[in-house]
Order: C-alpha cells, then structure tokens, then sequence
C-alpha cells in the first residue's frame, strides 16, 4: 500500500508548497500591475485573477468534452462554483475577516446573481445545446464589456497595495505569468495525486469529479485569496472569486455545449444548482454592510460557509458512493 501510494502523496504535498509559493508571487505579480496600470485591483480580480484561476475549469471542460464525458464538465462548473464560495471564501474569511466595499455590493454582485440565473435558465430544461453555448459566450462578451466601460469610483481605490511600490512593469509581468502558470501546473500534480489515492480507497469517479476535481480545479482560487487577503488586497480576493464564477457559468459551460451538445443530468437541476444558487444568495446577503457599516464576511460567516460545504460532500459521499 505504501509504495502504491508514495508517489501520489509525494505528488499532492509538493504541489501544495508550490501552490502557496506561486499564489503569493502570482498576487504581489498582479497588484502590482493594477498599481502600475492605475487600475483598480477588484478590476484586476474580476478579469485577470478571475480568468486566469478559471482556466483549470475550462481545461477540464475541454478535455472531457472530446472525451465524451460532457457531464463532467457541467459538473465541475458547478461544483466549483459551490467550491468557491462555500470553501474558498470560507476558508478565506476564517483565517481573516474580508472587508466587501459598497461599490461590490452595488455593482459586481448583482451582476454574479444575474449570470447565474440566466446560467441556471439555460440548464433548466436538462439540455446544453449549441445555441445554449453561444448564448453563453455572447453573455461573457457583453459582462467582459461591462467591466471595461466601468469607471473607478474612490472606493475602487482604496485598497492598500503600498506593498507593491517599486516593483517594474515587466517583473509584475514577470511574477503574474510565472505565478498564474505555477498556480496552473501544481493544482493539476494535487489533482494527479489525490484521484489517485482516491481511487485507490475506492471511491466513485461521480463523487470523485463533483469534490476532488471541482476542489483541484479551485485550487488556484484558494490560493490566490488567500495570498490576497494576508496582503491586505481584500478587493482582489472577492473580485477573484465573483470574477471566476462568472467564467464557470459563461466560459465553462459553454464548452461542452459547443463541443458535444447534451442531456444534463436530473440531479444537477434538483441538488446541486440549488446548493449553488443559494450560497449565491447567502453571499449576497453576507457581503451587505448593515446600518450604514461597510460589509464584511466575518469569522462566523466563514465557518458557515465552510459548514455548507462539508456537509455537502458527506451528502454527495452518502448518496452516490
């Protein structure tokens, strides 16, 4: 057992020290271009963060969409979805409280909520067509616009990235490619590893693609929330992870609906969209600053949310294993 399983272990805990190194290079990388550029880091969240911590997604979307297997790509959109607010933000807000500005809850979130329900629109007839897909990328074109056309308001401004002054235009390029591509190539060496042993302990490939590939996946999203919050660059977590949910419905579901057109399974509709839409909802909820006090998602909040998402895996666990 032990030699069967060395390499794996090897695998998944080099990849975690990598992946912690490259969040913490990736994010000096890309404040540093925000504060270059005169761009607000919650901009540099939503797009560049956002995109680039999605890419794992859209990987494995494309892969298992010429591999026949759609399903698990609609299933790692969505379950990285539920990964990133419940486990991320979680996590995230356990380790430091995040501060959510008013411009966020005034403009970025409603647009997530509205990406998500046209998303769960087009997935309530348990079909992913084509015309689906290229509604989905033609709603990706018009949010990449909207964000373009976004003037920064003070409050955009107002993060503190001191930390990042001094640092040349070319080596915050230098750190932001280097670090998004580092964050890329650990989190796949953890997914290798942990299927790996998984499979291994017997464990279903269903239950395997909704936690184990949609955690992999979101590793990079983790990382870089992580790094972003202990830097004091609360915008550019909270950007990261609206931004790479809307890439999840728009970009990775697009996908195998443009590849290889299919039949969704029922229990997306009935189990997992709601788990999805409802931590939406409840980020929402978390994020608005009550009596004139500037949102926050606490330590509380974060343990519930973490909470959710146990307790979602011991279901999926109990019920398909």
């Amino acid at each position: 057992m032990i030699d069967v399983l060395l390499f794996p272990i090897i695998f998944v805990v080099i990849g975690f020290a990598i992946l912690a190194w490259s969040a913490d290079l990736f994010v000096t990388g890309a404040a540093a271009f925000a504060n270059n550029m005169g761009i607000s880091p919650l901009i540099i969240g939503l797009t560049v963060v956002g995109l680039g911590t999605s890419a794992p997604e859209i990987i494995v979307a494309a892969l298992s969409s010429l591999q026949g297997k759609p399903d698990i790509a609609v299933g790692n959109a969505i379950g990285s979805n539920i990964a990133n607010i419940a486990l991320i933000l979680g996590i995230t807000a356990l380790l430091s409280p995040i501060a959510v500005k008013a411009n966020i809850i005034r403009r970025e979130l409603p647009l997530l909520l509205l990406v998500t329900f046209f998303a769960v629109l087009l997935l309530s007839n348990q079909y992913l067509s084509r015309l689906d897909g290229v509604l989905l990328l033609l709603a990706l074109f018009a949010v990449l616009y909207w964000i373009k056309q976004q003037k920064p308001s003070n409050d955009d401004n107002s993060s503190d990235i001191d930390f990042v002054t001094g640092i040349s235009m070319p080596k915050a390029a230098l750190f932001t490619l280097a670090g998004i591509s580092l964050m890329l190539l650990s989190s796949h060496y953890i997914v290798e590893g942990a299927v790996s042993i998984a499979k291994y302990m017997g464990i279903s490939d269903l239950v395997i693609g909704l936690t184990i590939v949609a955690i992999g996946t979101s590793l990079p999203e983790l990382a870089a929330s992580i790094a972003a919050v202990r830097k004091n660059v609360h915008d550019l977590a909270i950007g990261n992870v609206i931004g790479s949910n809307m890439f999840n419905l728009l970009a990775v579901l697009s996908v195998p609906a443009l590849m290889q057109p299919t039949a969704t399974p029922a229990a997306l509709l009935y189990r997992d969209i709601p788990v999805m839409v409802g931590l939406t909802l409840a980020l929402c909820f978390m994020s608005y600053g009550f009596k004139g006090k500037q949102g926050h998602i606490n330590r509380l909040e974060g343990g519930m949310l973490f909470s959710v998402f146990i307790a979602y895996g011991v279901y999926l666990y109990i019920t398909i294993s």
